[in-house]
């Protein structure tokens, strides 16, 4: 037998915040039972990890050792725009790769 990843954890300093725009980003919902202390994030249609935010103390303070790769279904400007529009901002912007942070400064790229 072999392990598989169940859900990938956040820490952040309100996780309604951070779940919401995850929800957002990836057509999912926050779960109903979600607070600014815990909230989670279903994948659309069961199609890979749960994503889990919790509360903790300190704010984040360094480059993440582990981020994701999002692939734009279209163009990639548009769904750029999109996520800016959700609360991202663009750190590096090249011309097949963006990387950007979520509304705490967790980083993530979207290539397409």
């Amino acid at each position: 037998m072999v392990s598989f990843i169940k859900s990938v954890t956040f820490d952040c300093e309100d996780a309604l915040v951070v779940a919401t725009f995850w929800a957002a980003v990836l057509g999912s919902s926050v779960d109903e039972e979600s607070t600014v202390d815990r909230a989670w994030v279903e994948p659309p249609g069961w199609g890979g990890p749960n994503l889990w935010f919790r509360r903790v103390p300190e704010a984040k303070s360094a480059k993440n050792r582990q981020h994701f790769d999002l692939r734009a279904p279209g163009d990639l400007r548009a769904e750029v725009d999109r996520l800016r529009s959700l609360g991202a901002r663009v750190l590096v912007e090249g011309d097949d790769l963006v990387v950007m942070a979520d509304p705490e400064g967790n980083e993530f790229c979207v290539e397409p």
